[in-house]
């Protein structure tokens, strides 16, 4: 059975502000939940205006306060931009405050771009190439501490921490297996390298945890509406802000635009394409068609959807819809 999971980007709409998307996160966590969605997860971006959730621990507190069953996590923090031990102490007093619930995706890319890398770390003598070492020393801090240890994380040491290596390519699928972690693979906005991440990371797992074989979730876009034509429209707002940020225009979530794909030349279409390729866009048959042929294709143990729809209300009806498509599809999401 795949189950169904949520990443929420608290895009920041036009015509709205940084706290309007946060409130939006915690209605939209609080009402995913009640559909029976297995988690809600925020990502780390930096120097983004449409995109609020740059202090992701932040933001979960506070989506923390208005849930009480989904379980929430960072999809993902990107290591490399923090001493593990600050994430520890972070991570640790959520899982304190909210005991079973916590998740802690990591990723290895700094999430932005290199001015704002700069300004995050000062100090560039660590990187990306660091990330397995940073990886394994985070993990140890949760460990119960043991008798004359120097360094500890409080809250942190001896809570249960649930961790995923994420990525969009085939290094963390390699990692992942190595440290027998579950994987989440960034399908949503880089699908290139998809199913041969997932080749590789179920045929070298090692069960060396917690976990005893390979846990594969896969990003995908859904956008779903009582039309085609009204879901395409929905999507124009993610395809827009997606054309912005690669030309170097990062903005808010524009407002939907009529044949907004249709405007573009032939190569920003292509690129548009391939990287939302794992988008969902329609009806509820046109999704239910699309989202069977890609859970049959891939064989992912769960779906983390996000969907970058300007107007919250049009978003909160596409995961609905969402919910009541896999339900019919015979797989409800697990409570």
């Amino acid at each position: 059975m795949t189950l169904l999971s949520v990443l929420d980007l608290s895009p920041v709409p036009e015509g709205s502000s940084a706290g309007d998307a946060l409130r939006n996160s915690a209605d939209l966590a609080h009402h995913v939940e009640a559909l029976g969605y297995r988690r809600f997860w925020m990502a780390e971006h930096h120097n983004m205006p449409g995109i609020a959730s740059a202090a992701t621990a932040v933001a979960l507190a506070h989506v923390a306060t208005h849930t009480s069953t989904i379980r929430l996590g960072a999809g993902g923090i990107m290591l490399p931009n923090h001493a593990p031990l600050i994430i520890a102490e972070q991570f640790g007093t959520l899982a304190a405050l909210h005991p079973g619930r916590i998740d802690l995706g990591l990723g290895r890319a700094p999430g932005t771009d290199q001015n704002t890398m700069r300004a995050l770390r000062r100090n560039l003598g660590t990187g990306p190439d660091e990330f397995p070492r940073d990886v394994v020393e985070l993990m140890e801090y949760f460990k119960p501490a043991a008798p004359g240890q120097a360094i500890q994380a409080v809250p942190g040491a001896g809570l249960d921490m649930e961790f995923w290596i994420l990525g969009s390519s085939t290094y963390g699928a390699q990692l992942a297996a190595m440290l027998g972690l579950p994987y989440a693979f960034a399908s949503h906005f880089a699908p290139a390298q998809m199913m041969e991440a997932a080749e590789i990371y179920r045929e070298r797992f090692k069960p060396v945890g917690r976990l005893q074989k390979p846990y594969l979730m896969l990003g995908c876009g859904v956008f779903a509406a009582e039309t085609d034509a009204e879901a395409r429209l929905l999507f124009s707002s993610q395809q827009q802000a997606f054309v912005n940020l690669r030309t170097g225009r990062p903005g808010k979530l524009p407002r939907p635009l009529e044949g907004y794909e249709e405007s573009l030349d032939p190569y920003a279409q292509r690129v548009l394409q391939s990287s939302l390729s794992c988008s969902f866009v329609g009806s509820r048959e046109t999704v239910r068609r699309e989202l069977a042929d890609f859970i049959e294709r891939t064989g992912a143990d769960e779906l983390m959807v996000t969907a970058q729809i300007h107007d919250p209300e049009a978003r909160k009806r596409s995961f609905t819809m969402l919910s009541e498509i896999h339900a019919e599809m015979g797989a409800v999401p697990a409570q």
